[in-house]
């Protein structure tokens, strides 16, 4: 049989506290957190002082805590009617552990490897020979296939002929007529030396 929370929280708007203009993201999260224990099978009540004063009244545990602390003691949280936490909302791992679970953890896809094949690719797009070399070196270490080398090479390629295929696709169609913009987009700096002819407002050409 899989443990119960309680929760009895301090007084609030609503039963969850994520309503009105400001909300804390503190009760968003917990929120959050309590449907995933829902969907692991935990059982989970709340309680909000102002909505529902009966249940804390009615919980001896609750009651005592009140009498010694104050409400500066909500949120409490009981498992199995044993206060585990007061005063603060604990986050995900917390209450997994508090709950008696275990939270899965989804293991990390980037490896030394993949990181090299991520290098090699970003090295093809910039045009960087000394990069790529160092990456094909600490690759070919770590065992990466020279077919795998091949696609990050690819990739990166496409990644750097894209804006290239882009930019030629619209000086075509503006060319053939296709497109008649009122103004060019103004060029801020030059790319390769100052432009005769600046666009009207423009500091500076392209070429």
């Amino acid at each position: 049989m899989k443990n119960k929370l309680e929760v009895y929280d301090p007084p609030m708007c609503c039963s969850t506290g994520v309503c009105g203009p400001t909300v804390d993201p503190a009760l968003v999260q917990f929120a959050a957190d309590v449907h995933w224990l829902t969907g692991q099978g935990i059982g989970v009540e709340r309680h909000n002082l102002s909505q529902e004063p009966q249940a804390f009244a009615a919980n001896e545990t609750v009651k005592a805590a009140l009498a010694k602390y104050g409400v500066e003691c909500l949120p409490l949280l009981l498992v199995n009617d044993a206060i585990v936490s007061r005063g603060r909302y604990p986050a995900r791992k917390e209450l997994a552990r508090l709950v008696g679970l275990q939270e899965e953890e989804t293991p990390s896809l980037y490896t030394a490897a993949v990181a090299e094949l991520v290098a090699i690719g970003a090295a093809i797009a910039s045009n960087c020979e000394p990069c790529f070399k160092f990456h094909y070196d600490k690759a070919r270490k770590l065992g990466v296939s020279v077919e795998d080398m091949a696609r990050a090479v690819e990739t990166g390629q496409a990644v750097k002929e894209s804006p290239a295929r882009s930019v030629l696709a619209l000086a075509n169609r503006i060319l053939k007529g296709d497109q008649e913009p009122k103004s060019l987009p103004v060029v801020q700096a030059g790319c390769c030396g100052p432009a005769t002819t600046a666009p009207s407002g423009g500091n500076g050409g392209c070429c």
